[in-house]
């Protein structure tokens, strides 16, 4: 099943992340690049990434931004983006949490 959505970020000071990476070093436009194409995936289908199951979910995720679900969309080199799928009136929404490196989604899960 393929559901569009809309991206949107958690907060303007992860946004804003977001698009310093595309002025930053070879590893950080090589990063922003890989999180672009997973936005444009995302918008494309929301169930692009892969769901974690619900008693995975980290309480900070819970309490800081109420999320009931939450995906993960794997990127090159063991980063993620981390996001969550909510329906905004008809229209539904892509929630970008983060993105982590793989040592840290590690930390982050218990893993």
């Amino acid at each position: 099943m393929e559901l569009l959505s809309k991206i949107k970020f958690v907060n303007d000071d992860l946004k804003e992340d977001f698009y310093k990476l595309e002025k930053g070093d070879s590893a950080e436009k090589e990063l922003f690049k890989a999180i672009n194409h997973a936005l444009d995936e995302l918008e494309k289908n929301a169930f692009s990434g892969i769901q974690i199951p619900k008693r995975l979910i980290p309480k900070e995720y819970k309490q800081k931004y109420n999320v009931k679900n939450l995906w993960k969309y794997n990127l090159s080199k063991g980063w993620r983006v981390l996001y969550s799928i909510f329906a905004e009136e008809v229209l539904v929404i892509s929630l970008i949490l983060e993105w982590c490196n793989h040592k840290e989604y590690e930390k982050k899960f218990n893993y």
